[in-house]
């Protein structure tokens, strides 16, 4: 390794168009996504053939057969076969967890160049059996004689044929998601009405974003799909304050599919290097990933769930001595409309920034003009893995044409985790 740490460009990113699950990627697997979104990387910063020294990321709803889809995208792209694939998971956080980790690699000098990616399906879910029947295929795998295998069916009955359903709830609680959010909600007191107009926000930033161009570069065809079909451009607060809500159909519930991210099926990919390798390629970087942080809490006995981003951010910017309102651009994932407005609370609450935080003064509030300028995944979908390369190749680009600046990115994950990052501008 160097004794000294080295700068990390962001080069840039490229992804496909988000969809809704069950609809214009209904037959597209994560492999597939993966690598026509990996495809489109080479061709945007010509790498086809070329080797890279780290292809790092995954899928949180995967199948058995995509043991390492990571390599085997690798494998099927226009990168150099001699290109290594690094499977890694940590739910809505991978794609950014896996820039942090090709970045760690090429600051202390053990790689020149890695790319980030991830990619997430719900309409290709993995159908699992009941243990009875997995039991019994895994004995008749065994058997032997013709006699053998009929033996392993000997008192089978209906019920064991009955697959086991996707299940997105908490291992730990049996919550899903959205009831976990409605319950930070709940104890934010955050209101219907603010969760809507911060969906409609970026909702109308992402079709402004589009109409202006600025997507048009960051954005590769696949399946014929050109853009996300979750966005709205003809939203209004009026519709929108219509629909029932979702997790909590009490008059006390919040959450509704408008200001909750629908199930995604997408892919994103972030090619970062060091300075000296990009020079050599002739590509300029657009931004330098400098700082990140992890965080997780206690969600099962009483901690939100989404609330870990609250605590990996304030502990990055104890360590890199950073206020909260340092920063030209903010970029909060919109998991729900209620999370981020429960982080944006907790921050300025100065019990929770002293019990949980370890702060003597609240860290206060940020310029929401400054948040998400150009729409989030309230908007574009959230395809699990593939969140955090999108957003860190949206703040290398929106760093770039600002001219200067720093922004923060934070990512709140499932089993109560949060995952944060700073970037500079070139």
């Amino acid at each position: 390794m160097d004794d000294k740490m080295r700068r990390v460009a962001v080069i840039g990113g490229t992804r496909i168009p988000f969809c809704r699950s069950n609809t214009l990627y209904a037959d597209q697997t994560n492999l597939q996504m993966m690598t026509t979104t990996l495809d489109g990387l080479a061709d945007k910063y010509d790498l086809a053939g070329v080797h890279i020294d780290d292809a790092i990321g995954g899928a949180v709803v995967t199948h058995s057969r995509d043991f390492n889809i990571a390599r085997e995208a690798v494998i099927g792209s226009k990168l150099a076969m001699s290109t290594p694939g690094t499977t890694m998971i940590q739910a809505c956080g991978t794609s950014l967890q896996a820039a942090v980790t090709v970045a760690g690699k090429i600051a202390t000098g053990q790689t020149e160049c890695g790319i980030a990616m991830g990619s997430d399906t719900t309409s290709d879910p993995p159908i699992v059996v009941s243990p009875k029947l997995a039991g019994r295929l895994t004995a008749l795998s065994r058997a032997r004689s013709a006699m053998d295998k009929l033996k392993v069916f000997k008192g089978l009955k209906p019920g064991e044929l009955v697959p086991l359903p996707p299940n997105v709830a908490e291992p730990r609680t049996g919550l899903a998601m959205g009831q976990h959010c409605e319950l930070m909600a709940k104890e934010w007191g955050i209101a219907r009405e603010d969760q809507d107009q911060l969906a409609y926000e970026s909702h109308t930033k992402g079709a402004g974003a589009y109409s202006s161009g600025y997507m048009d570069d960051l954005i590769v065809p696949c399946a014929g799909v050109f853009r996300d079909n979750n966005l709205r451009a003809d939203i209004s607060i009026e519709k929108i304050s219509t629909l029932k809500t979702v997790f909590d159909k009490s008059s006390a519930g919040t959450l509704t599919a408008a200001n909750s991210t629908p199930l995604t099926d997408g892919a994103s990919t972030v090619l970062l290097a060091s300075e000296d390798w990009a020079k050599a390629r002739g590509l300029k970087p657009q931004a330098y990933l400098t700082h990140s942080q992890t965080a997780a809490n206690n969600f099962v006995d009483g901690d939100g769930l989404l609330m870990a981003p609250t605590i990996a951010v304030s502990d990055m910017l104890k360590r890199v001595g950073l206020s909260l309102q340092d920063f030209d651009f903010y970029e909060i994932h919109e998991a729900f409309a209620a999370q981020v407005l429960c982080t944006l609370k907790a921050w300025e609450d100065p019990t929770y920034c002293k019990d949980v935080l370890g702060r003597d003064e609240p860290m206060g509030t940020i310029d929401r003009a400054k948040m998400n300028v150009k729409g989030s995944s309230l908007a574009f979908g959230h395809p699990f893995a593939a969140t955090g390369a999108r957003i860190v190749s949206n703040l290398a680009k929106l760093l770039s044409e600002n001219g200067g600046g720093r922004g923060l990115i934070s990512i709140c994950t499932a089993g109560g985790m949060g995952v944060c990052a700073i970037m500079e501008a070139a």
